[in-house]
């Protein structure tokens, strides 16, 4: 029989140098005290002694052998001999590490020569043997020292045992099977997956498979439906026949060379199908869609007919550079693009796309305290009269000075904000911070007429504060006038107000404030609706401006100025004045102002600019 190495020695087994012991029988004192003659009654018993040792080793169940200090098997039983398929004299003379493979590992064949050197008092450890006629079993293999005939030990010989616990492996094989495979599908589980993942990761890189790995992350489309619907029987056993159809796909991958994919049920109704030594996306991309291919075909479960599709999220990268945890959130992430782009379908991972979205993530994250930080900053953009070009007011705009991804515009960071929640704690720091500075301008030029500044309110400032007190406080608290504040909000926010909002709207008119709507002409238009709304100003949106262009060789847009002085003539007649946003040529101030345009705001005035240049602009004014 020969052996493989399966488990080192533990070392707990390893026991420190050899103790000389002195072997005691027991002895039944009671009877010794009641018969003293009881020891006596035999003394050609007591002389047979060893025979019936010798008896006892031959015949004992347990596979034994006694081995020399040169670990050479002196003499073996037939246990042990039935073993290896051999009679007991056979394996006389022969090397017990041989017989044992105890030499296929370094530790335990150190281990196993200090025990014949005295050095320790035992080594346990696990083989797998091979018998003759080809089956394996699997046993224990214990040395431990034999005492010298005078009872001393050390350098004597050691007793080798070998202990069957092939039904104790089989049962824990049976036990890992369980715990590693999913009870519904069968396929390997999130944590058998998980293993293998990372054993492929930790391979060599000049082994064969560890150069590139694949994995394509699906999930069902509308599988909670099913549940929902149709009750979890149903539902795991469509799981069991997706199940059936992946492994299918993953059988007939049909690569020279390639490894069937590893596929396995992570939970829910989320697989992977792994590909070790992968040949690069385009292997990955068939198999994603031969996967989405035989999920179209209807199941069929007990008379019940069910379609189903998948979303499925592809990564392939080098071994070397990822983790098992870099892996799957790549695919993870990859996976909610394809839900996102329509589901039914496979994506790519995008690594431009991903650092957009960590980009995001990390704005996000940020936000907050970067307020406390300070690390935002504003900046004002002139307003001028179309008249006369005098300056009438300026647009609070903010700057966020993120100490790693540098100046940042709010096309950058609104939107997060809105999604967080924390536009309202930004949104007060802006206003507070503008009507302070407007009320300074005014204090530093007592001789000019004073500027009014707008600033962009969310609607979520209106529905999670209370805009109305912290406008209050803000004017109260600065010493601005409420005539020079004026609150911008976007045309489909204003449109869609009612209950709350309108109320704050309206609140804010009646103490003074100035309420225009940005961006007018984009969104709902709902001009009937304008009328009964407290605004005093229509901002039009740069789009409609952009088409009066002729310095760059086109030709306007006559639609674009009709319209235009449509709103006008409409704005007017309401008592509305008008801003035109995006004004950047002298040709487009000179049309919008003769069709009536109240204030213009773009480049063609000045570019957004600190406050230093306002107040330069303000003493030029004076002067």
């Amino acid at each position: 029989m020969s052996g493989t190495s399966e488990d080192p020695a533990p070392a707990a087994d390893l026991v420190g140098p050899a103790v000389t012991q002195r072997r005691v029988f027991p002895v039944d004192r009671d009877v010794v005290q009641s018969d003293p003659d009881a020891v006596q009654a035999d003394p050609d018993a007591l002389q047979s002694g060893p025979d019936v040792v010798h008896a006892a080793f031959a015949a004992a169940p347990l596979a034994m052998a006694v081995v020399d200090r040169e670990g050479l098997v002196r003499s073996a039983n037939e246990a042990l001999a039935a073993l290896f398929g051999r009679c007991p004299e056979a394996l006389a003379g022969q090397a017990a590490a041989d017989l044992m493979d105890l030499a296929s590992d370094t530790r335990t064949w150190h281990a196993y020569r200090d025990v014949l050197r005295g050095r320790h008092a035992r080594l346990r450890c696990t083989r797998r043997l091979k018998h003759p006629d080809g089956h394996s079993v699997w046993v224990q293999i214990t040395v431990a020292p034999l005492p010298d005939a005078d009872g001393g030990g050390g350098g004597g010989a050691v007793l080798l045992s070998v202990r069957d616990i092939s039904v104790r492996r089989e049962l824990q094989a049976r036990m890992r099977h369980l715990q590693m495979h999913d009870p519904v599908t069968r396929l390997p589980n999130r944590t058998l997956f998980f293993e293998r993942l990372a054993a492929a990761l930790e391979a060599s890189p000049y082994e064969e498979g560890a150069g590139r790995i694949g994995l394509c992350y699906l999930d069902l489309d509308g599988f909670k439906a099913v549940n929902d619907t149709l009750g979890h029987r149903v539902g795991d056993r469509l799981l069991a026949a997706v199940a059936e159809r992946l492994t299918r796909c993953a059988d007939q991958v049909g690569y020279a060379r390639a490894a069937t994919p590893l596929v396995a049920r992570l939970g829910g109704d989320e697989f992977a199908l792994l590909v070790e030594d992968s040949k690069g996306t385009e292997q990955l991309a068939d198999l994603a869609e031969s996967v989405l291919k035989a999920l179209q075909e209807p199941f069929d479960l007990s008379g019940q007919r069910l379609s189903v599709s998948a979303s499925i999220g592809i990564v392939e990268q080098r071994a070397a550079d990822t983790t098992a945890t870099g892996l799957m959130q790549a695919a993870d992430t990859t996976l909610y693009w394809a839900k996102a782009d329509g589901k039914a379908r496979w994506t790519l991972f995008d690594p431009e796309r991903n650092a957009h979205r960590m980009t995001r993530q990390a704005l996000s994250s940020t936000l907050r305290p970067a307020v406390d930080r300070g690390e935002f900053a504003l900046e004002y953009q002139p307003l001028v009269s179309m008249e006369d070009g005098e300056l009438h007011g300026v647009e609070a705009l903010v700057r966020w000075h993120h100490p790693q991804f540098g100046m940042l515009t709010p096309n950058r960071f609104i939107g997060l904000a809105e999604e967080d929640g924390s536009i309202v704690q930004l949104g007060r720091w802006v206003l507070r911070t503008a009507c302070r500075q407007a009320r300074q301008w005014q204090l530093d030029h007592p001789g000019v007429e004073p500027v009014f500044v707008s600033v962009n309110v969310a609607v979520r400032q209106v529905w999670d504060s209370d805009l109305v007190a912290d406008v209050a406080d803000i004017l109260a608290d600065t010493g601005l006038a409420p005539r020079l504040l004026q609150l911008e909000l976007t045309e489909s926010a204003v449109m869609g107000s009612a209950g709350r909002p309108l109320q704050a709207l309206q609140a804010l008119s009646d103490m003074g404030v100035r309420i225009a709507i940005d961006d007018f002409g984009t969104g709902y238009s709902n001009l009937a609706y304008l009328s009964r709304l407290p605004v005093s100003v229509l901002k039009l949106d740069g789009s409609f401006v952009r088409g009066f262009r002729y310095d760059d060789g086109t030709h306007p847009n006559p639609a674009d100025e009709v319209i235009v002085e449509a709103l006008v003539q409409l704005a007017h007649r309401l008592g509305l004045t008008v801003t035109a946003e995006c004004v950047e040529t002298s040709g487009q101030a000179t049309r919008l102002r003769r069709i009536g345009c109240d204030t213009g705001q773009g480049w063609l005035y000045s570019r957004p600019v600190t406050p230093d240049r306002i107040s330069e602009l303000l003493a030029d004014a004076g002067v």
